[in-house]
């Protein structure tokens, strides 16, 4: 007994041992990972009982089976050197660009948006979008890095950079609009701290509005204010998922007068919600609009959270995910080599806007998009492809760990 304890303790130290990186990073992993099982349980129980003829345990453990997976791929990501991701990134980009345009006219269609690509043989489906997140972050990280001494002209400096970035929130737009946004804004940011030049970005910034203050614009003009009412979109407009877009739009303007209650019903079920929540919460399973909101287990998961554990349990979220971006940027200090600074960084600040993302759309602050909450929602090709980034900032925090240890043992 006392010999198979020491075992049991000596694979556990061993690996503990293994587990390079930065340990709040890693326990910020653990914990959303159980406030997903938590989570994901409660609300889909009434789906997995209609859908598995009775078994409300069907999707928990496709959820435990999605997080161990999730967890072994950032165990495997972490002991990869960074380095390699730079050698990746040109492979990974040029792949992404095909890999987009098949998906845009051949992928699974849903909502009139093509965003996934079914896979021959295993017959699963994965988003392509977030493969090009990942290969995008990977290469602008690698063109800051190489460019530092040009990066101010435009361009030996800003083209390069500009010119990959546009290219996939182009593909990927016309699908998932909220997504490229998203993604353009965090590459921007990015530039920024590489030290791209502010009237560059100005620039860009200025040419990327156009399109959004043109759907702005359509969504006021085709709105009766008289009526109070959406007025009927022309043949020109019913294009892709533009009618989509405008919808959403003029929801979340007008949702206050109560137009197209039926387009609302997410919304309001998650306001619900929300102020049965109150401070505390109703307690854990104890959720009732999980048998009324609509995807209560991906993209209104926080509204969840809130009517389960309330406020202080929302609040806490948030303070986690806060948490997480303030160790990358403390990681982005401390590593000495550019592609890994960029590439931790730019990884961190897509995951946490894409969290607050999510969680503005749930407290109705910001218009309905189809973003998940990272490492919440309930498991798929984003939660693993979320748990590879994750991975690769960990890679980064090993790298740097191991630096400061042979610095140490110098000075020794």
């Amino acid at each position: 007994m006392i010999e198979a304890t020491t075992i049991e303790q000596g694979s556990l130290r061993g690996l503990h041992e293994k587990a390079k990186g930065d340990k709040v990073i890693w326990a910020i992993v653990i914990l959303l990972a159980l406030v997903s099982v938590l989570t994901v349980y409660s609300s889909t129980g009434l789906l997995a009982y209609k859908m598995n003829k009775g078994n409300t345990e069907f999707y928990l453990f496709k959820q435990i089976a999605f997080i161990a997976i999730g967890i072994g791929v950032i165990y495997f990501m972490h002991r990869v050197n960074y380095t390699f991701f730079s050698r990746l990134a040109i492979i990974l980009f040029l792949l992404s660009i095909p890999l987009l345009l098949y998906t845009l006219f051949y992928g699974v269609r849903l909502n009139e948006g093509s965003r996934w690509i079914r896979l021959p043989i295993i017959h699963l489906t994965f988003q392509t979008s977030d493969l090009a997140k990942l290969a995008l972050f990977m290469y602008l990280s690698r063109q800051l890095s190489r460019k530092q001494e040009v990066i101010k002209q435009w361009k030996p400096g800003f083209l390069p950079i500009i010119i990959p970035v546009a290219i996939i929130c182009a593909l990927i737009a016309p699908a998932n609009l909220s997504t490229a946004l998203l993604l353009g804004s965090c590459c921007l940011m990015l530039m920024f701290i590489g030290r791209v030049k502010a009237k560059h970005l100005l620039l860009t910034i200025g040419i990327s509005l156009i399109p959004v203050v043109i759907l702005v614009s359509i969504a006021m003009a085709y709105y009766d204010k008289k009526e109070e009412k959406c007025k009927d979109l022309p043949a020109i407009l019913q294009v892709s998922r533009i009618p989509t877009w405008i919808k959403r739009v003029q929801n979340f303007m007008y949702s206050s007068k109560d137009v197209d209650r039926d387009d609302n019903y997410q919304v309001n079920q998650a306001k619900i919600a929300i102020a049965k929540g109150g401070v505390l919460g109703l307690g854990p399973g104890n959720s009732e609009q999980r048998n009324f909101l609509p995807h209560p287990y991906s993209d209104f998961i926080y509204a969840i959270i809130i009517e389960e554990y309330g406020l202080v349990g929302g609040a806490f979220i948030i303070f986690i995910y806060l948490v997480f971006l303030f160790r990358s940027i403390r990681l982005f200090r401390k590593c000495p080599y550019a592609f890994g600074a960029f590439l931790a960084l730019g990884l961190s600040f897509t995951l946490v806007i894409q969290a607050l993302v999510n969680m503005a759309v749930n407290v109705n602050l910001f218009p309905v998009t189809g973003v998940t909450l990272p490492l919440v929602s309930m498991g798929g090709s984003s939660f693993l492809f979320t748990c590879v980034a994750i991975g690769i900032i960990l890679s980064v925090a090993r790298n740097v760990e191991q630096l400061e240890g042979k610095q140490t043992l110098n000075a020794q």
